[in-house]
């Protein structure tokens, strides 16, 4: 706790710079810039589920931040390839990267099918998905059908599939390499489980990560602020730097989700400001 109380101090002086005046990085572009990390900083879609896909852009510009898991809520399945194309026009247009597509639950062969296709037309090379077990070896074949990436998203003690991130290692251990783990750190601490060890632990097979924070490490915790909740989010930052993760760190806001904007802000300006604080 001792270590958390000394990089939360550190953060809150370098918040201005990691949410409440981004401009002005770019104002003062003469001034030398720290290392930057391997990881990227995203949102993952269902964070916007309650808005439309401009809505959930300009809420992305406000806070600075460049990548989205897409939903399907945003890109239907059943999308032309000209719908896709503006779609990601749409995108560049707010300086956003679509880097993958997910969560996505597989309960068929036939579902599988069409995640992966929906997943090759999208132009994306990870899926996060939550598919029935039994469907794993049929999985299997697909990633090495497409050679894409394929990370099953935890979801801690709500449900009895894929509850924590050892439930997920265990089942794919044996499988094509490119099936691994959707990380949501908030949902392995609510089973129980020290999400900074995991990540340590399991580092070559989490594929992608949903940055969040609860209130308790119980089925009761609830999502809150990042900054706010039992995860040490800075001794979670200094694993991320240790096992040199390079994948996305996408902020899966579940607090207040109608009005999400305020929390999102605060908990993109707290991870900035972890981040630049402790860099060395």
């Amino acid at each position: 706790m001792n270590n958390r109380r000394k990089f939360l101090k550190q953060a809150s002086s370098a918040l201005a710079i990691g949410a409440v005046a981004p401009a002005m990085a770019h104002e003062n572009a003469a001034t030398p810039k720290a290392q930057e990390d391997l990881f990227k900083l995203g949102i993952a879609g269902y964070s916007f589920v309650h808005f439309k896909l401009d809505q959930a852009l300009e809420m992305m510009r406000k806070v600075d931040v460049h990548y989205l898991c897409i939903k399907d809520f945003h890109l239907p399945f059943n999308s032309t390839d000209e719908q896709i194309a503006a779609f990601h026009a749409t995108l560049k247009a707010s300086n956003v990267t679509g880097y993958a597509v997910g969560p996505i639950y597989m309960k068929t062969t036939q579902e599988i099918d069409n995640g992966f296709e929906y997943a090759k037309r999208v132009g994306v090379k990870l899926i996060v998905g939550v598919p029935n077990e039994e469907l794993l070896p049929y999985i299997d074949k697909k990633v090495k059908e497409y050679d894409m990436r394929y990370a099953i998203h935890i979801h801690g003690p709500d449900i009895k599939l894929w509850p924590n991130a050892s439930s997920v290692i265990n089942a794919v251990k044996n499988l094509d390499p490119r099936m691994g783990l959707c990380f949501d750190m908030g949902h392995d601490a609510r089973f129980g489980d020290d999400p900074i060890a995991d990540l340590k632990k399991y580092a070559d097979r989490i594929f992608d990560i949903h940055l969040k924070n609860v209130t308790a490490a119980s089925k009761e915790g609830k999502t809150c602020e990042l900054g706010r909740g039992i995860i040490d989010v800075p001794a979670f930052v200094a694993m991320l730097r240790k096992i040199k993760y390079s994948g996305s760190c996408s902020l899966e806001y579940e607090k207040d989700m109608k009005d999400p904007l305020a929390g999102i802000a605060e908990s993109v300006g707290y991870f900035k400001g972890v981040c630049q604080a402790s860099r060395k």
